[in-house]
């Protein structure tokens, strides 16, 4: 019969090996891209494969995890954006989604190939990211709709403009530039809509 220490030692080793997974996982991603080999993260997190598949069945499992800490991290810093004008904040955001999407090679190649599969643990990450780009073509646009813009192409939109920003080894500034480049019709129709307040 387990003891109550004895769960509590074993839910803590599960916490460790976990943590120690995510750890090694977000570090082979950043250096070998996401399809970094399983058996490598397995062994720089001094587990075992059937470890590492017991808590991530999938690749696209522990990638999901793994993103999930970056994710978090942006949406919070966005909170930030809301104070500057909206078509500003709006091309902020949409650099600051494309910087960080390029992170690790591949990413955007996964996010499009996950984009239909109903289920897939990246997608939940794919629409937290599209649900907050639509608030920032809201609030630019100046009303409910977005100017007719779909933040689900934006996003898809950003999503390839990041693998080019991967590719082309741009650094920051290349990077905004590619970025303003391939939004100016999203930006000149927001900034061009009817605002219903000032009707």
């Amino acid at each position: 019969m387990s003891t109550p220490i004895w769960e509590a030692l074993v839910r803590a080793d599960a916490k460790r090996n976990r943590d120690a997974i995510l750890d090694a996982a977000r570090t082979c991603f950043e250096s070998e891209g996401i399809n970094a080999p399983t058996d490598g993260i397995a062994v720089r997190a001094g587990v075992g494969n059937a470890t590492l598949y017991r808590n991530f069945p999938t690749r696209d499992d522990l990638l999901a995890a793994v993103v999930e800490d970056s994710v978090d991290a942006l949406l919070a810093e966005s909170l930030a954006l809301e104070g500057r004008a909206p078509v500003a904040a709006l091309r902020e955001w949409m650099f600051q989604l494309t910087w960080r999407l390029r992170i690790w090679q591949d990413l955007p190649t996964c996010i499009a190939r996950t984009k239909d599969e109903d289920g897939n643990p990246v997608q939940p990450v794919s629409e937290r990211l599209t649900a907050r780009t639509a608030d920032f073509l809201r609030a630019a646009s100046g009303n409910d709709i977005g100017a007719g813009v779909p933040a689900t192409e934006v996003f898809e939109l950003l999503t390839a403009v990041s693998w080019a920003v991967d590719r082309f080894g741009d650094d920051e500034r290349r990077a905004r530039a590619r970025v303003d480049l391939a939004t100016a019709g999203v930006v000149a129709r927001v900034a061009g809509a009817p605002d219903p307040r000032r009707a």
